[in-house]
């Protein structure tokens, strides 16, 4: 058991060459990379705040799930070990089961859950259980299991934009898209033509990898969160802002609510 612990014990070696810039890190820009999972989520806990306030407080758990995957990303290509690789995926998983549980939008939800969200997150839940001992049992296929959830994930996406009526929303979507597909071409191709790249000597498409798919994640949790608002609490009128500037559309994007009241207190 303790040799899962060990560096090198993974199956898995993406293409960077290992210690080649320092004997303490296996693959160094692999881990160096994974930064803006820790940059990134304090700021958005914070901007945030009247979101969490007055619609969500679950949305907090997501900032903090994505610290936990980028944490796990690091641990993994820092020692290569098969029990970093496995909390690296896991933290993927649980990622994706929270955000569908938080935003998949009730009118597609099943007769049996009643809309009930609570019920929903509870078969969520179970759900990611059993697939922790699936992933558990089979590392060697899990980082391909895991990049097939970015696809339901991307054609909700662009179904809710379809019936967006903000401009700025809309084109926030378009850039999140290309984003993902951009993140996703860098890791396949990252893995089919390593050969390639250690030929001209740019190993780090997986680097780029990480930091493309920070930027396409949270991006997608912002305007999940804004389509929720607007389906489930209309009367709030959500809005996209940016940081630090507003008018500055390659900011930070957040969303805040226009009025903050409780749909209990409408007739007031």
């Amino acid at each position: 058991m303790w040799s899962h612990l060990e560096r090198g014990s993974s199956p898995v070696d993406w293409c960077e060459s290992n210690y080649s810039i320092t004997p303490m890190i296996a693959e160094f820009v692999n881990t160096i990379s994974n930064v803006l999972f820790f940059l990134l989520p304090p700021v958005l806990i914070h901007l945030f705040q009247g979101y969490a306030k007055f619609f969500n407080p679950a949305i907090n758990v997501l900032w903090l799930l994505l610290m936990v995957v980028g944490l796990s990303s690091a641990y993994f290509h820092a020692t290569l070990s098969l029990v970093g690789q496995l909390l690296d995926e896991l933290a993927i998983l649980w990622v994706f089961m929270a955000a569908f549980a938080t935003f998949f939008p009730k009118r597609y939800f099943p007769s049996f859950l009643g809309g009930n969200r609570r019920l929903l997150a509870l078969y969520a839940s179970v759900f990611s259980v059993l697939s922790t001992g699936f992933l558990v049992m089979h590392p060697k296929a899990n980082a391909f299991a895991l990049m097939t959830l970015a696809v339901p994930a991307l054609v909700f996406l662009c179904k809710e934009l379809k019936r967006v009526k903000c401009a700025r929303v809309y084109r926030l979507g378009l850039r999140c898209v290309a984003v993902s597909l951009l993140a996703m071409f860098c890791w396949i191709i990252d893995r089919m033509f390593c050969d390639a790249w250690l030929y001209i000597n740019f190993p780090y498409l997986h680097g780029a990898w990480h930091i493309l798919i920070f930027i396409a994640s949270y991006t997608a949790l912002v305007l999940y969160a804004y389509f929720n608002v607007s389906e489930e609490r209309p009367e709030q009128k959500p809005q996209l802002k940016y940081w630090p500037k507003n008018d500055f559309e390659l900011g930070i994007p957040y969303i805040t609510i226009k009025h903050p009241y409780k749909k209990d207190n409408l007739a007031i």
